[in-house]
């Protein structure tokens, strides 16, 4: 099983030496891949009633352009989008970014999608919010024929392509992964991901786990080719780490991160730890990679 860290997206600041800093302290702990969060803009927390732990005071890094620096900073460690808010986003576009990072990192993305749930900032990039799972359908379908064909004839519901294509075109199939809680998304993943990321603890999503092995099996599609990720938070008991990650892997989990960061941590049960500067996620991912091994 494949262990990686969360990106504290929120939280690490702006500075590209300690975004540097922590990402090499990854790959040089051993960890597998790197997970960040997406999103682009935050609902204003006196103007709309959107709250999900980010608002318009909560920091994002565009992940394309984050992969791209870490990419040119590390060597081995995946990059990972954990999810990237596909359907507010212009499919084609994403298509080369995927294309680009994956050739210059050298086969290194692993991209995961999702839906999202913020209206306001869908509505804020020119998006009907109502389309998205229908919109992300379509486009996961032609994300993949965008990156085998050179050039490609596609009309559907919301997207026309006449007659062209992308180049360069990637040199390996671009696994897409899908993240989600609902009945909706494992089906939508059993249907055509590559793999699911659950967005906490392994104790926590075994349910969930046996209803996306079920409906594999009811797509024909076999469990050993699917990948599934959970993820442990460093608030949790430390004696309780090293059994999350065994129980994931008894399970037949294939990958599962650690999360270090205090922004929207009670959505996934965890605990604040108060985490007070740079340094402290770093002593997270050594003394997590210490206990686990």
């Amino acid at each position: 099983m494949r262990i990686g860290a969360v990106f504290p997206q929120t939280e690490i600041g702006d500075d590209p030496d300690v975004i540097r800093a922590w990402a090499q302290e990854v790959e040089r702990l051993g960890y597998d891949h790197i997970l960040a969060f997406d999103h682009v803009i935050g609902a204003g927390v006196d103007t709309r009633p959107v709250w999900r732990g980010y608002t318009s005071e909560t920091a994002f890094h565009e992940v394309f352009v984050l992969f791209g620096y870490l990419a040119a900073v590390t060597s081995s460690v995946e990059l990972v989008t954990g999810v990237l808010i596909l359907p507010q986003r212009q499919t084609a576009l994403v298509a080369k970014q995927a294309i680009e990072l994956d050739l210059l990192s050298r086969g290194r993305l692993r991209l995961g999608v999702g839906t999202g749930w913020n209206h306001v900032e869908y509505e804020s990039l020119g998006v009907p919010f109502a389309d998205r799972g229908a919109r992300l359908d379509e486009q996961v379908e032609l994300l993949r024929r965008l990156w085998s064909a050179s050039v490609l004839d596609f009309r559907g519901h919301f997207h026309r392509i006449d007659r062209a294509g992308l180049l360069p075109q990637p040199a390996r199939k671009i696994p897409i992964w899908f993240g989600g809680f609902t009945p909706v998304a494992l089906r939508r993943a059993a249907r055509t991901g590559d793999g699911f990321l659950f967005g906490t603890a392994p104790s926590r999503m075994l349910g969930l786990l046996a209803s996306l092995r079920e409906r594999l099996e009811q797509e024909g599609r076999a469990n050993a080719d699917f990948g599934v990720e959970a993820v442990v938070d460093f608030s949790a008991p430390r004696e309780s780490w090293a059994k999350e990650v065994e129980q994931w892997r008894a399970a037949g989990g294939t990958h599962v991160s650690l999360r270090a960061m205090d922004t929207g941590s009670e959505l996934v049960g965890a605990k604040h730890v108060g985490y007070r500067g740079p340094r402290d996620y770093i002593d997270a991912l050594e003394t997590f990679r210490r206990e686990v091994g």
